[in-house]
């Protein structure tokens, strides 16, 4: 039996409605739901292994305002402050150095658990400080959890996602860093009415709350399939990957890619000196993914994001803005802004590459960093330069969460090998820590010498560095597999034009792409 339909262009085209036809469009429509099924699969993994970023955005929004309240209470010192902001930067970097180790004992889930953990003790030991060296006490742990979270939850999603979509997924923690920077602002805004002796200790209080739902996670997340395949448990990578991966053709595909990846761990026995000795002695091809990885890194913090959400009530101070409550009202508008503008990455990211939004990103922010330091140096306190200082610091933090910010993690958890990955993903993790730690933990003493203004042209001109950056080290991994990113990197010559593929890889990815398209 038939049905007469039309097609395009008029012309008529039959489709068969015996048993063959309705099984197949049963099949279809089975495939659809399975598709459906894994896609909200892996972004439930994903918005699970990101909330320990939360508890990272959440301390460096919510101290810029506890941190007036923390001076009026404790009676501490200018340079205490500048001590208290960024050493858990610089703490979190121990953290990173032991979280790729760790994940690679225990597993990419158990550490993201034990990250929570730690700064669970820490934000309850800061809310409770008596004095300034209990309050430190409770920053260096919280500091440290932070540095195994944010170092693992890149590399888990990267690991569990399927290579279309592992971009956009592997933005989240970047998104729930800007969400918690977000909450951390509104909460200095609601808790600032409150007795200093307080309201402080509410502000950092609440960052518990969020670490709580870790828990919840432990128990709908699965572990990484690679880091299961290094550990010989193949039956439970496939089961994973069947869950996470919308093609059910491809998944033996990709266990066998990962366990060849894998193997090479194994065969060359890679313990944990053999793979820094590795890193710290680096082949050519690994050479040039530190420098893109670590150097993306860095970026991200020497352009001064940190100093402009640590600092901002000092900004706009410096502006000509008056009062506790008015000062912390202009940095929700800049929570609300860097959190609104991370979703154009999260659209974009796979669509139109990583290197497109990075030029788009550090130029943007160029621009906006001059723009403040002329505003902050030349326009004096009238509610002109009000108004542009504000509209400046929302344009840099709006260039920086749709580039830079959430693609520095992006590429950091792609271009690394397997046997690698943990590791190198920690190293990059300590430039991005150490660089935020140096800037937050100068910027104070700086603006005095300098002046504000001043700051921020310095400031201007290291991004534009990073512009030239991009330009000759950052390749494109749009759309690409993790071992596939790895071909950019191992030719004798650097990548060309910022990391394109030489022409023997682009005819070897041909033939990959081909074999998949017969596949499925």
């Amino acid at each position: 039996m038939a049905i007469q339909e039309n097609g395009n262009g008029g012309v008529m085209k039959y489709r068969r409605m015996d048993s063959d036809g309705m099984e197949e469009d049963a099949g279809v429509l089975c495939e659809e739901k399975r598709n459906e099924s894994s896609r909200k699969y892996v972004l439930v993994c994903a918005i699970f292994a990101s909330l320990n970023s939360v508890l990272l955005g959440y301390d460096v929004g919510v101290m810029s305002g506890a941190i007036i309240f923390i001076q009026q209470d404790l009676k501490i010192t200018e340079v205490q402050e500048e001590v208290l902001v960024g050493i858990l930067s610089i703490v979190s970097l121990l953290g990173s150095l032991a979280g790729g180790k760790m994940s690679d004992a225990i597993g990419r889930k158990w550490t993201m658990a034990f990250a929570a953990i730690l700064f669970q003790s820490g934000a309850l030991i800061m809310s409770l400080a008596p004095d300034f060296k209990v309050l430190m006490i409770g920053r260096f742990l919280a500091g440290i959890g932070i540095g195994f979270g944010i170092m693992i939850a890149p590399v888990y999603i990267a690991e569990i996602s399927p290579a279309v979509a592992r971009g956009s997924f592997t933005s989240f923690p970047e998104i729930f860093i800007n969400l918690g920077i977000l909450l951390g602002y509104v909460s200095n805004y609601v808790f600032s009415g409150l007795s200093p002796h307080i309201n402080w200790r509410i502000m950092l209080g609440v960052g518990i709350l969020p670490s709580v739902f870790i828990g919840i996670a432990l128990f709908v997340i699965p572990e990484s399939p690679r880091w299961l395949v290094m550990k010989n448990r193949i039956d439970e990578a496939r089961l994973v990957l069947l869950k996470t991966n919308e093609d059910a053709n491809e998944v033996e595909e990709r266990l066998a890619e990962i366990q060849q990846a894998a193997g090479h761990v194994n065969a060359e026995k890679y313990e944990e000196k053999a793979v820094w000795r590795e890193l710290l002695n680096p082949s050519p091809g690994v050479r040039r993914m530190l420098i893109t990885g670590c150097g993306i890194q860095c970026f991200q913090q020497v352009t001064g994001i940190d100093a402009t959400v640590y600092y901002s009530p000092t900004i706009f101070k410096d502006a000509g803005i008056k009062g506790n409550t008015q000062l912390l009202a202009a940095t929700v508008a800049v929570g609300f802004t860097k959190t609104i503008f991370i979703l154009i990455a999260i659209i974009l990211i796979d669509k139109v590459g990583r290197k497109p939004l990075l030029y788009v990103s550090t130029i943007g922010m160029t621009t906006c960093l001059f723009c403040l330091g002329f505003t902050l140096s030349l326009m004096g306190n009238g509610s002109v330069g009000i108004k542009l200082a504000i509209l400046c610091v929302c344009g840099n933090v709006a260039f920086f969460s749709m580039g830079i910010g959430p693609i520095c993690w992006v590429l950091t958890s792609e271009i690394f090998p397997l046997r690698l990955r943990a590791q190198a993903s920690a190293l990059g993790a300590v430039g991005s820590r150490v660089s935020s730690g140096v800037v937050a933990m100068s910027f104070l003493s700086i603006s005095r010498m300098i002046t504000v203004g001043g700051t921020f042209f310095v400031f201007a001109d290291i991004s534009a560095l990073s512009v030239a950056f991009v330009h000759n080290c950052v390749p494109e991994t749009k759309g690409k597999s993790l071992e596939e990113i790895e071909m950019l990197f191992q030719n004798d010559r650097p990548p060309q034009h910022g990391g394109e593929l030489e022409l023997e890889d682009v005819k070897n990815l041909m033939q990959t792409q081909r074999k998949g398209h017969i596949i499925s």
